[in-house]
């Protein structure tokens, strides 16, 4: 086992197998591009043309699913203890994760992927051609990629944040796997999306870099688009990333993806006010509709009766799902960490909805315009361009007044949208080679930057990035078979979930003793404040807990009491068990704001503060307890014994397997 001589929170069963496969895998792509590609894409194509149905139904499964668990009780659950509130507000929490998803993406196709379905349509003879270009575009770039990556989201933040379980691709498999996730198997999965997330960074990189090169060369702030001026964007892109990374999520990534979305958003608005206003607003709604209409019949196409289509929907929407998924590890990952604390329903309906319409908005000014304008304005010249996707974007731009802003912008929101890519592919690599340790050193975070400038720059070199793209795309259809396994130990998790809530609780009886009401009334009309809580936790909680924790301990039963002040003031009596999940009874304090009626009002001369603090109980399942302020030290210990039992009841019944470690 190597040993780090500075200090480090690499695994080194992760890191040391990812590092030895992505500089093998990078040396062979590069010192054999061509035989590797011809290799790779002979299977690609063998993938395509006899099992593109896999992709087809595994990318709809997983979208009906998760509007199923939308709309059901599961819904209500929290990414979290039920107390727990969002990190980030909708603004921020949005810019975030469609910075980290797609942002790259409509800059490069925005203009080229319509504009080609217009070009060459799907299918042969298409009378509308302009409207089933933006509908196909719809498509691809819509719900179905979205419920992709909410998906791997959504099951990593609800094993992780709920049963505290690591943030890792192995967790979603925990109901099956169970203690195995930490052994073998566990590192597998984790090397695999270590490296998937770096190989599509990676593919992403190079290819994006070409396209800032076409953009500067287009506006003569650089000679030509080289080699040279590519390898200079790229080590930019990536020191700035670093930069962004080191001062922590909350600090650069976020301030970074704020900024690019309202640029983002600038540039939209400015191409839709100098275009055909009129148009593209009614080509929005009615695309809308076309979409809706048409929905089910997009998603289960796999043009089984149009032989002559297969081409084009191999090359277009297999290949889509295909990238999608394999993406997936890397967003999915980085979406989860942005989610806490939001319930299920609030973040299936949002990852899909949100992105999914201010995508359709942007390829309707950017497509459909690209089509108008070719229609009416440049007879045919901008279309006869599709096969140069790099430079697509900014001879549409030219043609508009204002061009030379409007092409800055452009060039400007391409570098943000790769460097937050960049910087939250950085914090998902450090992420799973550490297995989210909250203290990895600065300095690992830098490594994988140098990582993504060295990689790239060899692979541009030497011709060998499409290789490594084909690779990535190959990989999508092993992991389309674990996000089915996924799907079943999500669904089986969250119905164990809700049959756990819905348990009959033991005839135990939570009544306090109405001996001492007289100070529970004064208990009542005081709002405590923080320090409050911990001299009741110090002086009434932990006493209970040290008696119980005497008693335990005397019975052979291995617990102790934990207390923290970061990142609030809690502490809990943890039970340790071999087969099954520990057993944790934890008190926090939890702010609440008070109404400015009850600080303003007279009659309550005990209130003198807008925020107050309660001692809440929480448990090893994700439930939100109950107020104990009120309680004593021996209703304290009724009120454990009382859980305790329902624990070992649910253990017994078999209601939640997720208790089971085995």
């Amino acid at each position: 086992m190597i040993k780090f001589i500075i200090p480090s929170t690499f695994v080194n069963q992760i890191f040391i197998p990812s590092f030895i496969l992505l500089i093998g895998l990078a040396v062979l792509c590069s010192f054999f591009p061509i035989q590797i590609e011809s290799n790779l894409a002979n299977i690609q194509e063998y993938i395509f043309n006899n099992l593109s149905w896999v992709y087809i139904l595994t990318v709809s499964t997983i979208l009906i699913l998760l509007l199923m668990i939308a709309f059901s009780k599961a819904g209500n659950l929290r990414l979290g203890p039920d107390n727990s509130r969002p990190q980030y507000g909708y603004i921020s929490w949005f810019a975030m994760l469609f910075s980290a998803g797609m942002g790259i993406g409509i800059m490069y196709f925005g203009v080229a992927e319509p504009l080609s379905h217009f070009a060459s349509p799907a299918i042969e003879g298409t009378v509308q051609k302009d409207k089933m270009a933006q509908l196909y575009t719809f498509f691809h770039w819509g719900l179905h990629a979205w419920a992709v990556y909410a998906l791997i989201g959504l099951s990593l933040a609800y094993f992780s944040y709920r049963y505290k379980l690591p943030l890792s691709i192995r967790s979603s498999l925990y109901p099956i796997l169970k203690s195995k996730v930490n052994g073998p198997v566990g590192y597998l999965i984790d090397i695999f999306a270590l490296c998937s997330t770096f190989f599509g960074l990676t593919t992403s990189l190079g290819f994006g870099a070409v396209q800032i090169a076409s953009g500067l060369t287009y506006l003569h702030l650089i000679p030509e688009n080289s080699f040279f001026y590519q390898s200079i964007i790229i080590f930019f892109i990536i020191v700035g990333a670093i930069v962004s990374a080191v001062s922590g999520l909350g600090k650069g990534l976020k301030i970074a993806s704020e900024a690019n979305i309202l640029l983002a958003l600038a540039l939209m608005l400015l191409v839709l006010f100098f275009g055909p206003s009129v148009y593209l607003l009614n080509a929005f709604s009615e695309g809308l509709g076309t979409y809706l209409n048409n929905f089910f019949a997009l998603a289960f196409n796999t043009f089984a009766f149009e032989e002559g289509s297969k081409p084009w929907f191999q090359n277009w929407t297999v290949l889509y799902w295909a990238w999608w998924i394999s993406w997936s590890p890397f967003v999915g990952l980085f979406i989860a960490k942005i989610s806490r604390g939001r319930t299920i329903r609030e973040f299936i309906l949002s990852v899909l909805l949100m992105p999914s319409l201010f995508i359709f908005l942007w390829m309707t000014v950017f497509g459909s315009g690209a089509i108008w304008m070719d229609q009416h304005v440049l007879h045919g010249s901008l279309s006869k361009l599709v096969n140069q996707p790099d430079t697509l974007l900014f001879h549409f731009l030219s043609h508009y007044p204002a061009s030379s802003l409007l092409l800055c912008i452009a060039v400007l929101v391409i570098g943000l949208f790769f460097l937050t890519s960049a910087d939250s592919g950085l914090l998902v690599m450090d992420g799973i080679s550490s297995r989210n340790s909250p203290r990895s050193p600065k300095w690992q975070s830098v490594y994988w930057g140098i990582m993504l400038i060295i990689l790239p720059l060899a692979l541009l070199k030497s011709g060998g990035l499409k290789a490594l793209q084909t690779m990535t795309l190959i990989s999508a259809l092993p992991y389309s078979v674990v996000m089915l396994i996924v799907c079943y130990c999500l669904v089986r998790t969250l119905r164990q979930d809700l049959a756990s809530y819905s348990a009959t609780s033991p005839s135990v009886s939570r009544n306090f003793n109405p001996s001492h009401w007289k100070s529970r009334l004064e208990q009542i009309l005081t709002f405590n404040q923080k320090e409050d809580i911990g001299k009741f936790m110090k002086d009434t909680v932990r006493p209970a807990f040290e008696m119980l924790l005497e008693e335990l301990n005397e019975k052979g039963i291995k617990a102790e009491i934990i207390s923290k002040e970061k990142p609030r003031l809690s502490i809990e009596l943890l039970i340790h068990h071999d087969k099954v999940r520990n057993f944790r009874y934890g008190v926090v304090a939890e702010e609440k704001k008070v109404s400015d009626h009850l600080v303003e009002d007279d009659k309550m001369p005990t209130v003198t503060s807008s925020i107050s603090y309660s001692p809440v109980t929480y448990y090893n399942d994700g439930r939100r307890g109950n107020d104990i302020q009120y309680l004593s030290k021996m209703e304290i210990i009724a009120d454990f014994l009382h859980e305790y039992q329902r624990y070992i009841l649910l253990l017994a019944e078999g209601k939640n397997e997720m208790l089971i470690e085995s």
